[in-house]
């Protein structure tokens, strides 16, 4: 079983539109309003909206391979593109997502630990990440890894103001 990680550039931005659309809309659709779901996959996942966060340089973007197809990818922020203010020791995971088909196959965990080895680059102490309160398996993985709850913030799918749990993992 080969698995790899690579980071994107702009030239993979039309790989990680399809997969943000695939992912997001398989994990979310059946919870929201087809309505909700087209406005915000149109906002969130259009290719100027990707390639602006792309070439963000406190961003990062890695795609996870299983047998050299694209199966997910890791979305990481420091600095000024943190979502929110957590301070300048902490790096923000933005996004985990896997495509079903490549789900418990441990790839959640490869995109985890490659978001700790960036933490460590950077030198920061601290990891946090926003997961919907509903999605019950994401948070257990993040309980897993070692997250607690610190808090919460909105989240907005179209017009519906949702709740997102603000998860954090001090790291040693």
């Amino acid at each position: 079983m080969t698995i790899r990680t690579k980071k994107c550039t702009v030239e993979d931005l039309q790989a990680l539109q399809e997969i943000s659309i695939e992912t997001f809309n398989a994990t979310f659709k059946d919870q929201n309003s087809p309505e909700n779901m087209t406005s915000y996959l149109e906002r969130a996942f259009n290719l100027e909206q990707l390639e602006n966060e792309l070439s963000n340089i406190s961003s990062e973007f890695y795609f996870v391979y299983f047998k050299n197809e694209v199966a997910g990818y890791l979305k990481i922020n420091i600095n000024d593109a943190q979502s929110e203010e957590m301070g300048h020791d902490s790096l923000e995971i933005e996004r985990i997502y896997i495509k079903n088909k490549f789900q418990r196959h441990g790839l959640g965990k490869v995109l985890f630990n490659k978001a700790l080895e960036v933490a460590k680059e950077h030198n920061r102490k601290k990891i946090w990440l926003g997961v919907w309160e509903k999605n019950e398996n994401a948070i257990s993985f993040y309980k897993k890894m070692g997250f607690i709850k610190i808090g919460t913030h909105s989240f907005f799918m179209g017009d519906e103001e949702q709740t997102d749990l603000i998860m954090s993992k001090t790291l040693v």
